[in-house]
């Protein structure tokens, strides 16, 4: 079921609504699972690191102020708190280290990008591509999830917040503390990878069942 809009949502968990709150909980746990693993190390970490974040969010319903939607504020939650475990556990991980050396402004990057910031070649969206445009199957959406897994881990939270839960630019840089030209940089090596690894797989499916 959608949810509803940002101050109903809120309005109805401040009122107690279970219901809907297991609801918020199903919808985003997985992503914020996947986003906490930038930072902390290991599942046993990130669940927990999920938890505290829905501890947060509960305590703090009072404070949105609707600036921001209700998804942002909820993975910024999520990166506060990841980035407080990491420096607990002393494993903390800059966002900066994650990065490849190419991934940063500079160098390559500069020339995928005109005047105005903007590609100077459309970016591929791993969504789109495929020898019959990749029917979204279950088998499909497997290869995807497990390419997804497989990915860097700064490059997997751009894709997930991005591709996934559908925050702008911005807001990603606002969660993942990222200049916009990393994030773009970032967005288009991860779905270049998961387009890559799912191409890999249907070519050699589709030789297999020639041969």
């Amino acid at each position: 079921m959608p949810l509803p809009d940002d101050m109903e949502l809120v309005a109805r968990l401040l009122a107690g609504d279970e219901d809907l709150f297991a609801q918020v909980v199903h919808r985003y746990q997985r992503s914020l699972r996947k986003v906490a693993l930038t930072w902390v190390r290991t599942p046993a970490a990130a669940e927990e690191t999920v938890q505290d974040t829905w501890l947060a969010v509960m305590r703090g319903l009072r404070l949105f102020e609707g600036r921001a939607s209700f998804k942002t504020w909820l993975f910024r939650i999520l990166a506060n708190r990841a980035k407080s475990r990491a420096a607990i556990d002393r494993r903390m991980v800059p966002m900066s280290s994650l990065l490849r050396e190419d991934d940063s402004d500079g160098g390559d990057a500069t020339e995928r990008f005109d005047a105005s910031g903007s590609w100077a070649r459309p970016v591929a969206d791993w969504r789109e591509t495929s020898a019959e445009r990749l029917a979204m199957n279950r088998e499909v959406l497997g290869l995807v999830d497990a390419a997804v897994t497989m990915l860097p881990p700064s490059q997997r939270a751009v894709l997930t917040l991005r591709d996934i839960e559908g925050l702008a630019g911005d807001d990603v840089c606002a969660v993942l503390s990222l200049t916009p030209g990393n994030q773009r940089v970032l967005l288009h090596r991860a779905r270049t990878s998961v387009r890559d690894a799912v191409h890999r797989h249907m070519a050699a499916r589709h030789g297999a069942t020639r041969t």
